[in-house]
């Protein structure tokens, strides 16, 4: 089982992955310290299950679990917490399991064998875009797409093999994947699990951070109260 651990205390970051490598068939795919920074690792890796405090800076333990869900094949779940009283929120986001700090091995054990009796298998077919890389007709799965901008008679697929072209328009794009793509400017759709920030440019424009990517493709005024909404739920 992949795990990736996302809590913003150092030391109940290395508690957990000690107390993992006492588990068996386990690998710590990484140890982050922040919300933004677990979804980004989720949607590069995939991991099985995801360990996650509740309170941490920015996307805390509850959003970032609404925001995994939107994946094609999000990971299980487990809170590891300080607070009993997050407990019922927390299963009502379909958690595994709710591990109280300091997590005992026999609880984390138990709630690995759960969350690996809920795993299901990912779907058969993902969703794809037909681009053009280096004279050839490609398809390219749409969870590695970064960003979508309109070029002249073409659009470039911004995607973890590069960049790419497509002959479709932006607006087909959101037609044929309305639940996936989301318009941020007349020139730029993204997938909506790839937004984790709107930051503010020097020349005062609002911009998009992007999981997995440097681009921080412009927002515009019309569209930036849908990406807010987004972002924070």
């Amino acid at each position: 089982m992949r795990i990736l651990i996302a809590d913003d205390e150092p030391l109940a970051r290395t508690r957990l992955t000690a107390l993992l490598g006492q588990c068996g068939d386990v690998e710590v795919v990484a140890a982050v310290a922040d919300g933004e920074a677990a979804l980004a690792v989720c949607i590069e890796t995939s991991p099985d299950l995801l360990l996650a405090d509740i309170n941490m800076p920015g996307l805390d333990g509850t959003e970032l679990t609404r925001r995994l869900a939107g994946q094609t094949s999000p990971p299980q779940v487990v809170f590891c917490t300080a607070y009993e009283h997050f407990a019922a929120q927390a299963y009502a986001l379909g958690a595994a399991d709710y591990l109280l700090k300091p997590v005992s091995l026999t609880r984390l054990r138990e709630a690995l064998e759960r969350a690996s009796r809920l795993r299901t298998p990912p779907p058969r077919e993902h969703a794809t875009l037909s681009v053009r890389m280096g004279g050839e007709e490609r398809r390219i799965p749409l969870e590695d797409v970064f960003c979508l901008l309109a070029d002249d008679k073409y659009v470039v697929v911004h995607h973890s093999g590069g960049e790419s072209l497509t002959d479709t328009s932006l607006r087909q794009l959101e037609q044929q994947h309305p639940e996936a793509l989301v318009r941020v400017h007349r020139n730029c759709v993204i997938p909506r699990q790839r937004l984790v920030g709107i930051a503010t440019a020097a020349d005062g424009s609002a911009r998009a951070r992007l999981a997995g990517c440097a681009l921080q493709p412009e927002i515009s005024r019309r569209n930036l109260a849908a990406m807010r909404k987004l972002l924070h739920g």
